[in-house]
């Protein structure tokens, strides 16, 4: 028994069809800011990652960014900005190095880190004595969050969980951005994973005999970089390894993925199929929506966030659990 798939809802401002348009309109128009309490949790490894908290005292949601994102990524603030006026207790986690500070040692966060999503989800449980109702994950967050529910089963922590924008497969993805408009992606995102080594680089040695201004695109960086600094035998490695698609038949946790046929980041048939999926997943697919974009209405609008909050309500534990 595979998992439902579904037909979405969700129609695009009719001038912002494209999917480049979808991707870049919240960016430079629908951007939010979030300010919240900080607090720096040290990692079971000695290294740290920082958290940013909500002021909301009902059921407790945890966001998790995409790569090179933070709590001032327009979907990040955003979504934390509507929890917050939903009534949840909401948690912002960023992945190593990515909160403005480099992190303590030379590795950093890659697309199939799980060990510190469950030390952040354990640690939030712990700090606030409440359960976990649900963890919100997007692109490269999302695609760790799946592979560590489809990996613990019933074991992991939340009760559900909502993907956005997912790279189910690496190797595709990283394939789709050395393609047409996508390059510009790629361009984009490279720069600051440069821009971010360079840093973390400049008061210490690094351990890789390597210059990352070569570097031209994502297999070149994963392979010379993320996979030698986090323990695999070269980007093939750490693709397949770390890619979530292999994983959503694990899934035990009620879950919500959101992902559009049309997102510039990954090619339409990345997508997994039903028989894929647990009969605890329900994918739904948009025609268009681009990369974590969804704006919908004659003036356009975020769709997103009112569809996630629409999933977390229907499914919320009695008062008092």
């Amino acid at each position: 028994m595979g998992g439902l798939l579904i037909k979405s809802q969700f129609r695009p401002t009719w001038w912002l069809k494209s999917p480049h348009l979808q991707t870049f309109w919240p960016v430079f128009f629908a951007r939010q800011r979030f300010e919240g309490r900080k607090e720096r949790f040290d990692l079971p490894d000695g290294d740290f990652v920082d958290l940013v908290w909500g002021e909301g005292d009902g059921p407790l949601v945890m966001v998790v960014h995409g790569l090179e994102g933070s709590i001032d990524s327009h979907y990040a603030a955003a979504m934390m900005n509507s929890l917050q006026m939903s009534g949840y207790s909401a948690v912002f986690m960023h992945f190593r190095g990515c909160s403005g500070e480099p992190n303590r040692f030379d590795r950093a966060y890659h697309s199939g880190d799980t060990a510190d999503i469950s030390a952040v989800a354990a640690h939030v449980v712990e700090v606030t004595g409440k359960s976990l109702q649900a963890m919100v994950g997007y692109s490269l967050g999302a695609n760790a969050m799946l592979k560590w529910l489809g990996e613990a089963g019933s074991d992991a922590t939340p009760r559900s969980a909502v993907a956005v924008s997912i790279p189910f497969r690496l190797e595709l993805a990283a394939k789709r951005l050395q393609q047409g408009g996508s390059r510009i992606y790629q361009s984009y995102l490279l720069r600051k994973m440069r821009a971010a080594y360079q840093r973390k680089f400049d008061k210490r040695p690094s351990p890789l005999d390597i210059d990352v201004a070569d570097l031209k695109d994502f297999f070149q960086f994963d392979d010379q970089v993320t996979a030698p600094l986090h323990g695999f035998d070269g980007v093939d490695d750490y693709y397949r390894r770390s890619s979530c698609r292999q994983y959503l038949g694990g899934i035990r946790k009620r879950t919500l993925i959101i992902h559009s046929s049309d997102d510039p980041f990954m090619y339409p048939y990345a997508a997994p199929e039903p028989e894929e999926l647990s009969e605890h997943v329900t994918l739904e697919l948009t025609q268009h929506g681009g990369h974590v974009g969804f704006i919908t209405g004659g003036l356009p609008q975020r769709w997103l966030e009112k569809r996630i909050i629409e999933f977390l309500k229907s499914d919320e534990p009695p008062v008092g659990h």
